[in-house]
């Protein structure tokens, strides 16, 4: 434990050294999730984790057969599987719409996008049909929406191409993929970064290990991070700061412009990190292992799930 304060306080005072860059200190905050009843483990991981405008927390779980998505109190109590959640279901986000919150989902195997409410009652699906038919071999892995209600998908386990519908599921666009000038590999998930306007892409190009943003049509706006990243996988906002989980075994903070004010989690064990396969008995309090999701809550605490075979939910308060 000592060994861990002390880390922290190191790269307290490491970012706090570089011009312009006010660190952010968070705390963790162990055993935050309660598993369902019966179970050791929230069950295998390979999504992501949003919190809805209750504060309620919602981590997508694969593989298994009450539902894609489960969701838990804000202090981590287990409330319930959101029903019509595919078990594949890989990114998604909580939106607000006519003042309610609204789930849109990206189906990994079955190549299609929903939107729903928070009780599963579905209000769009934009099947594996509706995407045009010379991008075929879609592994759909993020999705969100532009402020005018169009909806960006990205092939991330395919070849990263970025999807646009409109609200009603017709489809409008393609660009992105691995050609010039995106060169995108392995972009894992895309976000809308309302901290600019107008809104930005966020994407995690994770393949490239960097981070990137797009203007809506697709333009490139410019890269915000390519150097020292661990495998950008997922991102969250809150005010200027966005919080990144990066797969290689890190958890990072950056400012507006992209300078980092916080890192945290970090593993350097070989074998544990960018794998599913770390059994609990391994895990250490602070120390991730596979990031793979993330969220701020409403207060900027930060909330992390990860690529795993048991499911793993941690957590870091804002000091």
């Amino acid at each position: 434990m000592r060994s861990i304060l002390l880390l922290a306080v190191a790269l307290t005072l490491a970012l706090s050294s570089q011009a312009g860059v006010e660190a952010v200190e968070y705390t963790f905050v162990p055993n935050f999730i309660t598993p369902p009843p019966g179970k050791a483990t929230i069950g295998a991981g390979h999504g992501e984790i949003r919190v809805d405008s209750l504060g309620n927390i919602y981590v997508s779980v694969d593989g298994i057969k009450e539902g894609g998505l489960q969701k838990y109190s804000p202090t981590g109590t287990f409330i319930g599987y959101v029903p019509n959640t595919p078990s594949s279901l890989h990114g998604f986000v909580i939106n607000q719409e006519d003042g309610q919150d609204v789930i849109y989902a990206a189906v990994l195997n079955e190549s299609r996008v929903l939107k729903l409410k928070t009780d599963g009652t579905i209000l769009l699906e934009i099947p594996k049909t509706a995407f045009p038919a010379d991008k075929p071999g879609l592994k759909l892995t993020s999705v969100d929406v532009a402020p005018n209600g169009d909806i960006y998908v990205v092939d991330g386990y395919g070849k990263s191409w970025i999807f646009v519908f409109d609200k009603t599921g017709a489809f409008k666009t393609v660009f992105g993929g691995p050609g010039e000038p995106w060169k995108f590999a392995n972009t894992h998930k895309i976000f809308m970064d309302k901290r600019f306007d107008p809104v930005r892409i966020f994407c995690c190009d994770r393949g490239n290990n960097r981070i990137l943003h797009l203007a809506l049509d697709g333009t490139i706006i410019g890269v915000i991070k390519d150097q020292g990243m661990r495998r950008p996988s997922s991102a969250s906002f809150f005010g200027d700061l966005v919080c990144i989980a990066e797969i290689e075994g890190r958890i990072s903070v950056l400012d507006k412009e992209g300078k980092t004010v916080a890192m945290f989690g970090i593993n350097d064990t070989k074998g544990q990190t960018n794998t599913n396969h770390v059994k609990p008995e391994l895990w250490k309090d602070n120390v991730v292992t596979s990031p793979h999701g993330i969220t701020f809550d409403a207060k900027g605490n930060i909330m992390e799930c990860e690529w795993s075979d048991y499911g793993r939910v941690l957590r870091w308060n804002i000091q």
